[in-house]
């Protein structure tokens, strides 16, 4: 290999690196921080850009996306003295590439350890019982300070999440046998007022049953009452009838006479009765004048049947 063939391949090579520091490609939601001489002098934002090589450098490769940085778990003590162990989970966004290049040497670490010492100044402040349900308020206090601490880094807290509060063994069981007590308690409450509630409807029911049976026998005695008069009531209205339609028979021609035929049947037909028993019986005198008794029966009859008539003698000897 001769001096000139040395000198291409070197030329060549001068050439590559030099295309390769002058050439950039930037992807998306990633900017690139150029130096030159050693001085900030550009942001690059996705595309391509041609650099001076030699002179420009780039010094920072930072994403624009949303991080997720884990924060590591910690011991806190709560305001009653208890240790537990927190552990939680830091969102954060680069606003000012530049601030995040130059106004701090890790802003994931900076940011991390302002989170694990607000988190500990939080669950100071309040007792064990209180840090579970406390979980949205801290977090946002500890988005707040971490907030605020890293504005001047260029770097914009979205959120927080706490993940784990741990107690120790002994508080965990403590913990447990309140809870299971506290169930206990409810179950408990609850089954007394599920017996009160039933209580009540079972009496509700017996008033409301004990009324509709009222209710129902006061109609039946009502109705029962209705029926019976409506009973006598047709029983008058035919008897007045039947004994209209008597009077009427006996008024007409030979009414008299049938009157004493029925009559001397019946006093025949009871006396024969009377008879067939063994009896003492008193016999009247004039048993044989069976006719005299029917015409004296068959009068009175007559008589009431037309009473101006037996009335007219009296009236005329006055």
């Amino acid at each position: 290999m001769g001096p000139e063939t040395i000198v291409l391949i070197a030329l060549a090579l001068f050439v590559m690196i030099t295309l390769l520091k002058t050439a950039r490609v930037v992807p998306q939601k990633t900017v690139f921080i150029v130096e030159r001489l050693g001085k900030y002098h550009a942001t690059l934002d996705a595309g391509f850009h041609i650099l001076i090589p030699f002179f420009d450098n780039i010094a920072y490769k930072l994403s624009m996306k949303e991080m997720v940085i884990d924060v590591p778990p910690q011991g806190c003590i709560t305001q009653d003295n208890i240790s537990v162990e927190v552990d939680g989970i830091l969102y954060m966004q680069i606003t000012d590439p530049v601030k995040a290049s130059y106004g701090i040497t890790n802003y994931e670490f900076a940011c991390t350890q302002l989170a694990q010492t607000t988190m500990r100044s939080e669950i100071g402040r309040i007792e064990l019982d209180r840090t579970f349900e406390e979980r949205e308020k801290i977090n946002q206090e500890i988005v707040a300070a971490v907030d605020k601490a890293s504005e001047p880094w260029g770097i914009k807290i979205t959120r927080h999440e706490i993940k784990n509060i741990l107690p120790p063994a002994s508080i965990k069981d403590a913990m447990e046998k309140q809870m299971r007590a506290e169930r206990e308690k409810r179950a408990l409450i609850a089954e007394s007022e599920g017996d009160k509630q039933a209580k009540i409807n079972r009496a509700e029911g017996d008033k409301q049953e004990a009324i509709a049976r009222s209710e129902g026998e006061k109609m039946k005695r009502i109705n029962e009452a209705e029926g019976r008069a409506q009973e006598i009531e047709r029983v008058a209205f035919a008897t007045a009838k039947g004994i209209r339609e008597i009077a009427n028979a006996i008024n007409d021609k030979g009414g008299s006479d049938a009157v004493n035929l029925r009559i001397a049947e019946q006093y025949l037909g009871e006396f024969g009765k009377l008879a067939q028993k063994n009896n003492a019986m008193i016999i009247p005198s004039n048993l044989s004048d069976v006719a005299g008794f029917v015409g004296s029966i068959g009068k009175i009859f007559t008589a009431m049947n037309r009473p101006e008539e037996s009335l007219a003698p009296e009236t005329k000897k006055k």
